[in-house]
């Protein structure tokens, strides 16, 4: 008996232990914003998440949206802050990969279009089809609100290919932030971004609303969420989730811009994203 009660104190204190083979978790996140202050506001959400899961936990920049999932799929990093098309790419890539937590805001997410103020435009509530042949430019080939669905909607609510509808060859500036900027100064008639770099730039005074305007905004979609790698066992995947949902702290949320933290997720979520993707040959 007293060897019985012994191996399940053993037991006991190994399930209370990290995930065997887990000594450090790495995550890295879409560069989605100025690449250069990510590394600088991820490391306290690193250093939280060591604290909660008992392992040391690492920060990984990514140079680009591809490059940070192509970090998922080979495994180089086990935890992911990915926006719904770079979410929906990376999980179809590996077996097991769960969306875990997500913000508030991102069940009903958004993307503002917006006009350089020479152009006249105002805001509207219907798509403005003034937009017709202005030099536009999207954000990352791979942002669902900077590319996936602006261009969804240009379809949907004038019938032609952003490529028809605006005249020229698709730009990309690599970010949402870019891409307010390059309206602001008029090197781009028009652009689609992130409701909220939007929103927070004109906050902190890095935009003026007056020369950069918001002339749409889009209908609703799924977009953020945190994904976890298949590699992780249950037990894991638990905890991350469990401390995503505690994260509380306000210079933590707002390293992902959701100050008004995060929720449960799941894949099924981000169906109608994954369907549109597929649709789309983004898969």
């Amino acid at each position: 008996m007293k060897h019985f009660a012994t191996l399940i104190l053993l037991f006991i204190a190994a399930c209370s232990q990290p995930q065997p083979g887990i000594h450090t978790l790495r995550f890295t996140a879409i560069p989605d914003t100025n690449s250069s202050d990510l590394e600088a506001k991820f490391q306290p959400v690193a250093a939280y998440l060591s604290k909660k899961l008992g392992v040391t936990v690492e920060y990984v920049p990514a140079a680009d949206y591809s490059a940070s999932v192509e970090m998922f799929k080979n495994g180089d990093v086990q935890l992911a802050w990915f926006g719904g098309l770079s979410g929906v790419q990376a999980r179809a890539s590996v077996d097991g990969a769960q969306a875990i937590a997500q913000g508030v805001e991102d069940p009903n997410f958004k993307s503002y279009f917006i006009a350089h103020h020479s152009t006249g435009i105002n805001l509207s509530k219907g798509f403005p089809k003034a937009l017709k042949g202005l030099s536009f430019t999207f954000g990352s080939p791979r942002s669902t609100s900077g590319r996936l669905m602006p261009e969804h909607f240009v379809a949907k609510f004038t019938g032609q290919l952003p490529a028809e509808f605006f005249g020229n060859e698709n730009s990309f500036s690599g970010s949402h932030d870019k891409t307010a900027k390059l309206v602001e100064v008029g090197t781009f008639q028009a652009g689609a971004l992130n409701y909220m770099t939007y929103d927070r730039m004109v906050e902190d005074g890095d935009l003026d609303p007056e020369l950069c305007k918001v002339v749409w905004v889009t209908p609703t979609y799924p977009d953020y969420s945190w994904t976890a790698h298949g590699s992780l066992g249950p037990a894991m995947v638990a905890k991350l989730q469990q401390a995503l949902l505690e994260m509380k702290d306000v210079e933590l949320l707002k390293a992902i811009d959701r100050p008004n933290g995060l929720i449960k997720a799941t894949n099924a979520d981000f169906a109608s994203v994954h369907d549109l993707a597929a649709q789309l040959g983004f898969l």
